[in-house]
């Protein structure tokens, strides 16, 4: 069975929250972030401190949303890899969907870094590729990819719609397109090819549609205190 190209199913707070998820990945491509590993990234010092292992720590006294925000406004001031950008439109498309107040309240002490994220995210991995849909992160991975070149291991990508995804560094393309630009970047002579993995991964739809409506009282713990990590592809970190 094939890939779920259709309209997502669910409440329709999934659906718009889905579609939000979509709007920033492409508002990202066109928003002059680049690309960089994480010895080379870097971020606004207005909103975000940079840590000795390349990832955005949200700084005391900022809000949340406007740390979110700035990335897709003052895009050219940021370069990350491609897990941080999946992160970032999620938290973007969060902000949209349950405004900023209730964001700043349950998404606090933000550090952004390969896979770490606020629990309140609560991330939800499938495992076939009939159940993917638009609005999920997806996975191409690249078995035999240049040891030279760890950042092409593989690329997380937001699934568009029909057989359109955008992954950061590489734009807006098809599985095929993905794939072929993946192999540019094999060992010379390989003949193993990029492919796109069933693993997906969305948040918790249901769960975040209850944080608009829950008042001044927040879970327990702090966002960067309190991040989980789950992963989708080669990589495996967990940074507390």
């Amino acid at each position: 069975m094939g890939i779920n190209y259709g309209s997502p199913g669910g409440s329709d707070f999934e659906r718009n929250m889905r579609a939000g998820i979509i709007a920033e990945a492409k508002s990202m491509s066109v928003g002059g972030t680049d690309f960089a590993d994480f010895k080379n990234s870097r971020c606004n010092p207005r909103y975000w401190n940079r840590t000795v292992n390349g990832g955005f720590e949200l700084k005391a006294g900022v809000r949340p949303s406007a740390a979110i925000n700035d990335i897709f406004e003052n895009g050219p001031l940021y370069a990350f890899e491609c897990a941080m950008a999946m992160v970032m439109i999620l938290y973007k498309a969060t902000i949209g969907a349950i405004g900023a107040e209730a964001f700043d309240r349950y998404f606090t002490d933000l550090f952004l870094w390969d896979w770490n994220y606020d629990s309140n995210l609560q991330m939800i991995t499938t495992f076939q590729q009939f159940e993917m849909q638009p609005g999920d992160v997806v996975y191409f991975r690249n078995p035999d990819h240049d040891p030279d070149l760890p950042e092409w291991q593989g690329e997380n990508a937001i699934m568009l719609g029909p057989d359109r995804y955008y992954g950061h560094g590489l734009g807006i393309k098809s599985a095929e397109e993905m794939i072929t630009s993946l192999n540019r970047k094999r060992v010379p002579g390989s003949r193993t090819s990029a492919y796109l993995t069933d693993e997906a991964l969305h948040p918790n739809f249901d769960y975040i549609s209850t944080l608009a409506m829950r008042g001044n009282h927040p879970k327990e713990g702090k966002g960067g205190q309190n991040a989980i990590f789950s992963r989708i592809g080669v990589r495996t970190y967990i940074y507390k």
